[in-house]
């Protein structure tokens, strides 16, 4: 009876004493707001980091939800309806002079998110080689856009220079299959999707043209105060997942096949669309200072913007970008 009493005790205690880091280490809250379709490739890096359970390793409970856009993202980034969200790095520099206080913590890349991307039957080879085709963008307030407006500007040219057009996510794809455009300023994906219609390109990356900027996470100044712990354990492990997407692209293009409903059986669609996106976007000169803003890019930006009518004055440059939580931790 002794024995069985001892046993009972032991248990009980090795039960009360597994549940407390259960309590201790409580995982953290944060809510992530996608500017489209979470599961479209460019956000491969978010997916890989979440399967691989990088968010849970960091001690983050992240929910996640889809947004109608980078605007309307930072929008409900700055008034607190999410904690985090999904933007361009230029983001802030369109909506802080409204008044929303946001701030982009990291970029998914140290080159541009867009390039231009031109049927080779339009006869077109360069920038130059544009003028009076017709062009399509995503929309008119809409990164794809001002990147056009600089890589033709680049070249000598206006918006008035080409017929522009803007046609929506879907458009970008089908009006280049069918021909109805010329060329686009658009992502690896939409390329990738474009040349597997059996459709030749050229692609011209407009980080060659212009130094516009990549997929940034955005956060509040609110946020960034009150959470800075969150907001670092996000983009830590968000980066992570991006640098796993950089040097095993095979690897990680089949664990998402393997885990995503949308990506099954697309393994090898995935790991051509990772190599593009490393090449033309992700790829950064010092890997140490992945996901770090280079003030230098977002001050040119800035300039453009104002100098072309997107917007309407400029702040500090540092008014645009927290670089504390994308440096190398410790």
């Amino acid at each position: 009876m002794r024995f069985g009493f001892v046993k009972a005790a032991t248990i009980a205690a090795a039960t009360v004493l597994a549940t407390i880091p259960a309590v201790s280490y409580a995982q953290e809250k944060v809510s992530y707001l996608f500017p489209a379709p979470d599961f479209l490739p460019a956000f491969t890096p978010f997916q890989v980091a979440r399967v691989k359970g990088y968010y849970e390793d960091a001690g983050l409970d992240v929910s996640w939800a889809i947004g109608k856009g980078g605007a309307d993202v930072a929008k409900q980034v700055a008034v607190g309806n999410s904690d985090l969200g999904g933007g361009i790095g230029d983001t802030p520099i369109i909506i802080r002079p409204n008044g929303l206080d946001v701030k982009a913590v990291a970029v998914l890349g140290g080159k541009a998110l867009t390039q231009l991307v031109i049927r080779n039957d339009s006869g077109a080879t360069d920038v130059a080689g544009l003028k009076g085709l017709d062009i399509g963008v995503m929309a008119f307030q809409d990164t794809t856009y001002y990147n056009l407006l600089a890589a033709l500007a680049s070249a000598g040219m206006t918006k008035d220079d080409a017929n522009i057009q803007a046609v929506g996510p879907a458009g970008m794809v089908q009006l280049m299959i069918s021909g109805d455009l010329d060329a686009i300023s658009g992502t690896p994906d939409w390329a990738a999707a474009i040349e597997g219609a059996g459709i030749d390109l050229t692609i011209v990356p407009i980080n060659d043209l212009f130094p516009a900027m990549a997929q940034a996470i955005i956060a509040s100044d609110e946020m960034i105060e009150e959470r800075p712990e969150v907001v670092r354990s996000f983009v830590q492990a968000t980066l992570q997942g991006m640098r796993d997407v950089m040097e095993d692209p095979e690897g990680s293009s089949k664990l998402l096949a393997d885990n995503i409903p949308q990506f099954e059986g697309k393994a090898a669609m995935l790991e051509d669309i990772m190599k593009r996106y490393t090449e033309l976007v992700y790829a950064t000169p010092d890997m140490a200072k992945l996901g770090m803003i280079d003030p230098e890019r977002m001050t040119a930006v800035a300039d453009f913007y104002l100098e072309n009518g997107i917007v309407n004055e400029t702040l500090a440059t540092e008014d645009y970008y927290d670089n504390q939580f994308a440096a190398p931790t410790e």
